[in-house]
């Protein structure tokens, strides 16, 4: 099937707007910083996104001949290291933002011109992609080193529920027929036993009970003048104890067993969310830059099941049965399938719409501290 000229053209173009925006609060100079040592330099991510448009929707699927062949390779590909593993390039091995941002005008107004030519399906697959970006620039970001006000935060505990969710079938995976990435496929059901989950993710303020237990403090805290502070996008908030906690896997786990809980296994979300849905929307879609209070959004079922972070899961990503890769990017989940990496479900505030689909699967190591994902807890 051929794109929709106007529709999807429309949704390019806000999906630019998205990272365009985020660009801009940037400097000429910070593009060339690394806020994240295992990460590429911010600049990569300007002609990254266009790149891929590029490579493949001018180059992969109409077969057309490059204008820049360079850029195309410079900015084709993203990288996911260990921790610890840091890249050594230095800012003046980066073409200059002049030249790139000529190459992203560039690729901008040849794909424009050839959307009715592309198939939807990889149209659809370039916007997602950017949108996810909006989200991944928004962890860089907020690891940069810059002043931010204090602000002040009045919170207290908040006091958890659980609720059962009944034994029965779970519906995992995207219908056929309907757009998905590679890994939402196939669509099938998991038979889950009942189960107890806390009504309320867990939260900046349960978590510290952990910490003053001896464990070390997730990433987006600070102690500063011997008080916990929050690192915002803009601002250190004082320690929000209502907030979910945005933690590791390997911190979220920690945290379940000295408690004597569990964290979610992925049947059991698609269980809790198709069985006791969120009573309102969350959290998400560009709402906020940062969390609110769990109990947002209050009323009886689960709350925030999306929205206000990813939760992570137990369960390991890999492939479902009958997986089969993209072949127009074979890459995307299966270089991924290496029991290195735990899935999340739900969205965080940065989270674009598209991918609150209850399919849409997530996923990052359970080491990784930037990621905007909580967990909650399961009683079996």
């Amino acid at each position: 099937m051929k794109a929709g000229s106007t529709e999807l053209l429309d949704r390019i173009r806000t999906a630019r707007r998205r990272t365009d925006d985020l660009f801009d609060l940037l400097s000429p100079e910070s593009l060339y910083s690394r806020p994240v040592a295992e990460r590429h330099r911010l600049v990569f991510y300007v002609g990254h996104l266009e790149a891929f448009d590029w490579n493949l929707l001018w180059r992969s699927t109409l077969g057309r001949d490059p204008f820049h062949a360079d850029f195309d390779q410079l900015f084709a590909f993203g990288i996911d290291p260990e921790i610890g593993n840091a890249p050594s390039d230095l800012p003046t091995e980066w073409p200059g933002i002049g030249e790139i941002g000529t190459y992203c005008d560039t690729v901008r107004a040849k794909l424009d011109l050839a959307l009715a030519e592309l198939p939807s399906q990889r149209v659809e697959v370039a916007i997602e992609h950017r949108l996810m970006h909006a989200e991944t620039l928004a962890y860089l970001f907020n690891r940069r080193d810059v002043e931010r006000p204090f602000r002040e935060y009045e919170s207290g505990p908040v006091e958890h529920e659980w609720v059962t969710i009944p034994a029965g079938t779970a519906t995992l995976g995207q219908a056929e027929g309907e757009f998905g990435w590679d890994n939402e496929f196939s669509r099938h059901s998991v038979e889950v036993p009942a189960f107890q989950l806390s009504k309320y993710k867990v939260t900046n303020g349960d978590y510290l009970k952990f910490v003053e237990a001896g464990a070390q403090p997730p990433a987006f805290w600070s102690r500063i003048d011997n008080r916990w502070w929050y690192r915002g996008m803009f601002d250190w908030t004082a320690l929000p104890l209502d907030w979910p906690v945005y933690a590791t896997w390997d911190e979220a786990t920690a945290y379940a067993n000295w408690i004597g809980k569990k964290l979610m296994s992925e049947p059991q979300f698609h269980r809790a969310q198709q069985s006791c849905p969120s009573p309102k929307p969350g959290n998400f879609d560009f709402q906020r830059w940062d969390p609110c209070p769990v109990t947002d959004s209050d009323g009886p079922g689960i709350s925030q099941l999306v929205g206000n972070g990813w939760e992570w899961t137990s369960t390991v990503f890999t492939p479902f049965q009958g997986f089969q890769p993209f072949a127009f990017y074979p890459g995307y989940s299966a270089d991924f399938f290496d029991g290195k990496h735990y899935v999340m479900k739900g969205a965080s505030p940065r989270t674009d719409a598209c991918f609150t689909r209850p399919s849409f699967r997530n996923w990052f190591r359970p080491n990784y501290p930037h990621v905007y994902a909580g967990f909650r807890l399961v009683e079996n």
